[in-house]
């Protein structure tokens, strides 16, 4: 379990925040330096990249445990041997008082790459074979550009003419797919702060209400369980909405309004998601009947997330669903079912499958025992004017798909 959750550990005591043990910090040193062996790779570079709420930089957390807040830039060296380094500005008054995981943390000054190139100089590897997470040879989950900024990148060239340069974009993602234990209960933590977030929703969706202050309520919920912030938060109020925005508007809500939106929550930097569609006052007949074919869907996609299906299996899986349960009169006559689903963990993991993202290699990742997803399969319209959606973070287990919330898996409506 995560280790003494909001309890001071170690010489003089640590300011009181969640932390992973140091056993999950060896069993993550000791995968990616296998990994890192078998490939050939002498040191990882994570750079610094706080970008979509700080996912772009998840590896340098996951490998040093530094890191937290929208403005903390971080960057790892690490070794296939010796100390690991993070780097960072302010770093000595911050991150030795917040973690235990790495005591090689170094000041940058906002010299990133001026102070990687001075770790990589001391290790050595003028001639060996340096990785760089986020360099674009290898596309990430959401960044087939790369992550690295191009200043840090110039500086390693420069300074290792002879190194071969690689990138170890994809070494860390797939390490990172499958979620250990405590990684689970960070997930299971971040699950129950959003489903605090929802339910202060729902409560603030009354007609007369101010569409940005239903969001404030439901942030004021998240950081009060305990979220880290930035995070992830689309949303949107209206009539019968389709896609939501990247932030609320000041429109004043209406009964039968309805409000859709993806929260997240952060737990030492793991983020559960939901997504969950809360009309005021009273729900659209159309959205009604949607539903029930979104829920038969996901309860049958549900039963097939076991170790062994494809990601590619499991979207078919949900469009053979969908065409089973549609009905053949109503609203819902003929719906259309597609399935969005992507990985759950330290930023924005993988592998992802959306109506629009079906790269070939996500949809051929196949599923192992641990692996966490959010899933909210959508069911519309056959004449797409309608689209309803709902979504859980899920886990892989033998026996299917395992949900981390608890909430109902219903349409919510406001008492106003």
């Amino acid at each position: 379990m995560i280790n003494s959750v909001l309890q001071p550990c170690g010489p003089g005591g640590l300011h009181i925040y969640p932390r992973f043990s140091l056993q999950e910090r060896d069993r993550r040193w000791k995968c990616v330096r296998q990994k890192m062996s078998e490939m050939g790779i002498d040191v990882i570079v994570c750079p610094n990249n706080t970008g979509n709420s700080t996912d772009f930089q998840a590896n340098s957390r996951y490998l040093s445990h530094v890191g937290g807040g929208g403005d903390a830039d971080i960057a790892v060296v690490f070794p296939l041997s010796g100390d690991v380094t993070a780097i960072a500005t302010s770093a000595a008054p911050r991150w030795p008082t917040v973690q235990e995981w790495t005591t090689d943390v170094r000041e940058a000054r906002r010299r990133y790459g001026k102070v990687i190139v001075e770790r990589l100089k001391e290790l050595g590897v003028e001639r060996g074979r340096i990785g760089i997470v986020g360099l674009g040879v290898d596309a990430g989950t959401r960044t087939p550009e790369g992550t690295v900024n191009y200043g840090v990148w110039r500086q390693i060239r420069a300074a290792f003419p002879d190194a071969d340069l690689v990138d170890a974009t994809r070494l860390l993602t797939e390490i990172r797919f499958q979620k250990s234990e405590e990684e689970l209960a960070a997930l299971q933590k971040s699950m129950e702060i959003i489903e605090q977030g929802i339910a202060a929703e729902i409560a603030a969706a009354r007609t007369g209400a101010i569409d940005w202050h239903v969001w404030a309520a439901a942030q004021s919920a998240l950081m009060h369980g305990g979220s880290e912030m930035p995070v992830h938060c689309n949303w949107i109020s209206g009539k019968n909405p389709v896609r939501t925005l990247t932030r609320p508007s000041w429109r004043v809500l209406e009964r039968g309004d309805l409000i859709i939106n993806e929260l997240e929550a952060s737990w030492i930097g793991y983020r559960s998601q939901a997504v969950q569609p809360v009309f005021v006052g009273v729900a659209d007949p159309v959205h009604q009947e949607l539903f029930k074919v979104q829920r038969e869907v996901f309860d049958r996609v549900l039963e097939s997330l076991r170790p062994g299906i494809t990601v590619r299996e499991l979207a078919e899986t949900t469009a053979a669903a969908g065409r089973r349960v549609a009905p053949a009169s109503g609203p819902a006559a003929g719906a259309i079912v597609s399935m969005t689903m992507h990985g759950r963990g330290a930023g924005d993991d993988g592998p992802i499958v959306t109506s629009q993202a079906r790269d070939p290699e996500q949809l051929a990742a196949r599923l192992t025992e641990n692996m966490a997803f959010i899933m909210k399969p959508s069911a519309q319209t056959a004449n797409k004017t309608h689209i309803c959606t709902w979504g859980d973070t899920v886990v892989v287990t033998p026996s299917g798909g395992r949900r981390l919330g608890r909430r109902p898996h219903e349409l919510a409506v406001s008492a106003h």
